[in-house]
């Protein structure tokens, strides 16, 4: 991986490098660097070779990880003391661990633990207390020597009278723009190296890419399989709901039809109340089919959602919940369609779920769109336990997220609360 960002003295003029602030800025990052890497030997020492000490009792072990996680805030330390030497407006290195989506201290370890990002920022700690350290050190005692010798003999042959200790000043001048570009070639160098161990490396870029592909190849077929299912489901629905009232309010207007064309050949009370109370049957009917059939089509794509966008479709599945919820979405003007209609699901099955499980006396719906994307959160104060795993409806939303780029995390600690977040990235346009 390239580190164009970094300053490298052999790629600038020697009057424009020397004359900037850059020299001096390598010299504080090899300082800096001597410091942390000092501490650094200092904790790593202590745990590990307690830790071995004491590993025959278990507690050792417990050591040992710890000098392993000891390299995560170093690791943050050092991505931001890159930039002492780094060119203004380089971004800055992103953290390459990924989020822990279960909450729990073990989790979490189990989470660090088995991450290559880890055990990279592991063997840079180990690197930075050992060879980097000495170096540093070195360079720093070569900078103290070369301003010792420049300011002592001046300063004796002031107070003895005897020029002959400029000479010592003379041989050193020379060699002072020489050190100050030898400083910015090993802090070029270790920056070089760091950047290699501390962010994501492009040879792992790869796998990583293969990897969401394969899981957005599944994620597809997951989602086409639910597709199929809910095919099925407003098949039977039609077939079984709306389909089966129909036919009862063309039997009832039928019945409804023999007993007014009776009335009309004889004037009966009895009749003309039978066909009343048919066609009354028959409206009810009609109007229990219709919402039948507007319940299905609402579930298949609100109206609202494209007439009036995913503010006002989440509102109106919010009325629609038997569970209070509030809802609290600040979007200042129309998302794509797509990604309206997967945050439009989400919530409503998220609504769904609240009221049919989580035993909860409250929801919210909470959203925002920032500059890099939406993001819509579900919370309710129901009993928890939710989990995403295969073959869930959850997982069904997870799929549908992935499908336009977007990623679904859940808390639901058992006893409550959960909160369900979906991340769509979704950059404003110029």
């Amino acid at each position: 991986m390239s580190t164009p960002h970094v300053r490298r003295p052999t790629t600038q003029p020697p009057l424009s490098y020397l004359s900037s602030a850059a020299p001096w800025r390598a010299l504080l990052y090899l300082l800096s660097g001597a410091g942390l890497g000092a501490v650094t030997l200092l904790v790593l020492g202590v745990l590990i070779g307690l830790g071995l000490l004491l590993s025959v009792i278990g507690v050792g072990v417990a050591m040992l990880v710890g000098s392993v996680l000891f390299s995560l805030p170093l690791a943050e330390i050092e991505r931001r003391r890159l930039r002492l030497i780094e060119e203004p407006g380089t971004p800055a290195i992103p953290s390459p661990h990924v989020p822990v989506e279960e909450p729990g201290l073990q989790s979490w370890l189990t989470v660090r633990l088995r991450e290559p990002s880890t055990w990279r920022e592991f063997g840079y700690a180990v690197l930075l207390a050992t060879l980097f350290l000495l170096i540093d050190l070195a360079l720093l005692m070569l900078a103290v020597l070369l301003a010792a010798t420049l300011v002592v003999p001046p300063w004796a042959a002031y107070r003895s009278g005897q020029p002959e200790a400029l000479i010592l000043t003379a041989i050193a001048v020379p060699a002072v723009p020489v050190a100050l570009y030898g400083f910015g070639a090993v802090a070029a160098l270790q920056a070089r190296l760091a950047r290699l161990l501390l962010h994501p490396a492009a040879r792992e870029d790869e796998p990583d890419r293969d990897a969401r592909v394969v899981e957005l190849t599944r994620s597809r077929a997951r989602l086409a399989d639910a597709f199929e299912t809910e095919r099925h489901r407003i098949q039977r629905d039609l077939h079984d709901g709306a389909q089966q009232r129909l036919v009862a309010l063309v039997m009832t207007l039928g019945l409804a039809e023999l007993e007014l064309k009776g009335t009309g050949q004889q004037e009966s009370p009895q009749a003309v109340r039978r066909g009343a109370e048919l066609v009354s049957r028959a409206r009810g009917e009609a109007k229990d089919a219709l919402t039948e059939l507007r319940d299905l089509v609402h579930g298949i794509y609100p109206q609202v959602l494209t007439d009036r966008g995913l503010a006002a479709a989440v509102s109106e599945a919010a009325v629609r919940c038997p569970v209070p919820v509030r809802v609290e979405l600040e979007l200042a003007e129309r998302l794509p369609r797509q990604i309206e209609a997967a945050a439009y699901f989400v919530v409503s099955e998220a609504l769904t779920n609240v009221a049919k499980h989580s035993g909860a006396r409250n929801a919210v719906v909470r959203g925002r769109r920032s500059e890099a994307g939406l993001e819509v959160t579900v919370r309710d104060d129901g009993v928890g336990g939710a989990a995403l795993k295969a073959g869930s409806g959850l997982q069904g939303l997870a799929d549908r997220a992935e499908v336009v780029g977007g990623r679904l995390a859940l808390s639901s600690p058992p006893g409550g609360p959960t909160a369900l977040t979906l991340e769509v990235p979704c950059p404003r346009s110029a």
